[in-house]
């Protein structure tokens, strides 16, 4: 994945406020202490340990990533339809000249 957007979880531990059942998951660090439900009795729980933090990749939406990748396919074509040739021309010759330039220094 190319994204360098990361997001931290959390190894805890949560306590339920009603029966006292205790457990251990994993959430984002963003998850307000006191809320998840008691998978016994569905009430709240409560943060009361941080076990351990690692970082990981964000999940991409697939819907944005796909948006995106229309736009990208539509944007090379009409932009060369609006560059005059001219400029088109001067475009390229600057490119050439500059992978000609990296080539030279290589050797």
């Amino acid at each position: 994945m190319r994204s360098s957007i990361k997001r931290t979880l959390l190894r805890v531990r949560r306590r339920c406020l009603v029966c006292d059942h205790e457990a251990e998951l994993e959430e984002p660090e963003d998850t307000f202490s006191l809320g998840s439900p008691c998978p016994a009795c569905s009430a709240p729980t409560e943060r009361i340990e941080v076990l351990a933090r690692r970082s990981a990749p964000a999940q991409r939406n697939p819907h944005a990533a796909a948006l995106g990748r229309l736009g990208g396919l539509k944007g090379g074509p009409a932009r060369a339809a609006a560059l005059s040739a001219a400029r088109r021309r001067d475009i390229a010759r600057h490119a050439a000249l500059k992978r000609w330039a990296r080539e030279r220094k290589k050797s």
